[in-house]
């Protein structure tokens, strides 16, 4: 893979090395310069999952033919897709049935374009916060494990009151 952390990827069995070929081929495909800036953010994500507790080893894989990823090793938090969009944009994808773009536009409102519920759009040629960015991705990572606290917490609240 493309400059990817072997300790922040999930291991990849010989039966999944098509898979591992797929998501570089795709990146291979992308057109200058989005390219580089989704290479720069698959390198954000995976620097992002590592350092963020409870999300584990990040899988990389192809979901709608978007290099993606997953918290498979501790289902902590919900997919993370990349992807070209058009011209010189690119875009961070999340599934559409969760909040997670409206807490980022309530987070960043002035920061970045949003595509509806599904994603943050970029341009190429602007400079990224990067401690923003990284702020969404760990939310997106720890988003079924936050999630999961939540309710733990409103139990205990309810129980204790």
């Amino acid at each position: 893979m493309t400059g990817a952390s072997k300790n922040s990827i999930k291991s990849k069995a010989a039966g999944d090395r098509s898979q591992a070929n797929a998501v570089d081929a795709v990146f291979k495909a992308y057109p200058q310069p989005a390219k580089t800036r989704l290479l720069a953010l698959r390198r954000l994500i995976l620097a992002t999952a590592k350092a963020t507790r409870g999300v584990g080893r990040i899988e990389e894989a192809l979901k709608w033919g978007q290099p993606s990823y997953l918290t498979t090793e501790t289902k902590s938090g919900s997919t993370v897709r990349i992807d070209h969009v058009a011209g010189k944009q690119y875009a961070l994808c999340f599934h559409c049935q969760t909040d997670l773009v409206a807490t980022f536009r309530e987070l960043y409102p002035d920061k970045w374009s949003y595509g509806g519920n599904r994603c943050i759009v970029l341009n190429a040629g602007d400079k990224i916060d990067e401690a923003a960015l990284r702020h969404c991705i760990a939310l997106a990572l720890t988003y079924h494990l936050n999630k999961r606290n939540t309710r733990v917490s409103s139990s205990r609240t309810r129980r204790g009151a």
